[in-house]
């Protein structure tokens, strides 16, 4: 039987964010007097920020300034969130898979507010079967709590998961389903593949012209 559940990742994959994440990490981590390279950064959003502060900068860094960072991180980001917009074809997407009967819940581990703002700029709330926040996770990606918490919001376990991160990948293995990747949060189609994804697109559009040819079909 083919899946009947789409969960869809927002950030990188259906909101254009990774970017202004990472550099609003960057300023968060530059007002505490340690400066990291910018591509270290972005390549580990995706992960949240219980996990975030350890992976770029260390164990002693997280001991001792993480909830700070954290904070400081989230300003950042609000400063931000203004310039994010949502991914071409992305409500388009979402009502395509409304009409071959999936039921869809939008994946993110983001602050209610963030989430808000996503949903107000993908015009989703009345679109979506459902969505997550970090309410609903206890630790985040590759960790699967954010896949099982949409999957119980979706009310079953046959279903695809699409983003745009190995993360993304790795906790959907960990909840036992495949995933579709596109491109968009600048990871490469070669790195995507490699941590099992089953399919990676150029782009959203991309994916939903070529559905019929993925585990959605």
């Amino acid at each position: 039987m083919p899946p009947t559940a789409a969960v869809l990742d927002v950030d990188g994959t259906l909101v254009d964010t990774n970017y202004q994440h990472a550099l609003a990490w960057f300023r968060a981590f530059r007002a505490e007097r340690i400066v990291l390279p910018m591509w270290r950064l972005h390549r580990h959003v995706g992960t949240g920020g219980d996990k975030f502060v350890a992976a770029v900068a260390g164990d002693e860094v997280e001991d001792r300034l993480g909830d700070r960072l954290r904070d400081s991180w989230e300003h950042q980001f609000d400063e931000l969130i203004d310039e994010t917009e949502p991914l071409a074809g992305a409500r388009e997407l979402i009502q395509e898979l409304k009409q071959r009967g999936h039921s869809t819940v939008l994946a993110s581990s983001a602050i209610q507010r963030h989430v808000d703002d996503f949903l107000d700029k993908l015009d989703a709330r009345d679109l979506a079967d459902g969505w997550t926040t970090n309410d609903d996770v206890e630790a985040s990606k590759p960790d699967p709590d954010l896949v099982e918490a949409a999957l119980a919001k979706a009310n079953t376990r046959e279903a695809v998961m699409i983003g745009d991160t190995p993360w993304d990948v790795k906790a959907a293995a960990k909840a036992g389903i495949e995933t579709i990747c596109v491109v968009t949060g600048g990871f490469s189609k070669q790195e995507l593949e490699e941590v099992g994804a089953v399919g990676v697109y150029e782009s959203l559009v991309e994916l939903r012209e070529d559905l019929d040819r993925t585990p959605l079909r």
